[in-house]
């Protein structure tokens, strides 16, 4: 089992900062990689950003340059330092872990409960 926890959204002014946390916590399971997804309301939730365990980064377009992931693999945290913020970035932030449990060979993904990002116009 995981569980993920997110914390930092909230209200920013365009052009402001926000730095996102989450907090994992496994049982028998072993993470490959964490990312952030948002979802704005009526849209597809997507990839913000990932980090795999060797640190390997990958970032949706619209982010380039503005957003930064980082990871402590030792104790489980990943975090996003989102700079530069523009109104289409609001958002509901959503922590994901992918890995697998021990001994097992199905991957597996688990979400966290998400925090709100709201951009101002």
């Amino acid at each position: 089992q995981v569980q993920l926890v997110e914390s930092g959204g909230g209200l920013v002014q365009p052009g402001g900062s926000l730095r996102l946390s989450c907090a994992a916590s496994t049982s028998d399971f072993s993470i490959t990689a964490m990312g952030w997804y948002r979802q704005a309301p009526g849209k597809a939730r997507y990839l913000v950003a990932s980090m795999s365990n060797s640190g390997n980064t990958n970032y949706a377009d619209s982010v380039k340059g503005r957003f930064t992931i980082s990871r402590d693999n030792a104790k489980n945290t990943l975090t996003m330092q989102m700079n530069s913020l523009k109104p289409e970035d609001t958002a509901v932030y959503y922590c994901g872990a992918d890995g697998f449990y021990f001994g097992y060979a199905a991957r597996h993904t688990f979400w966290g409960r998400g925090t709100q990002v709201y951009e101002s116009s």
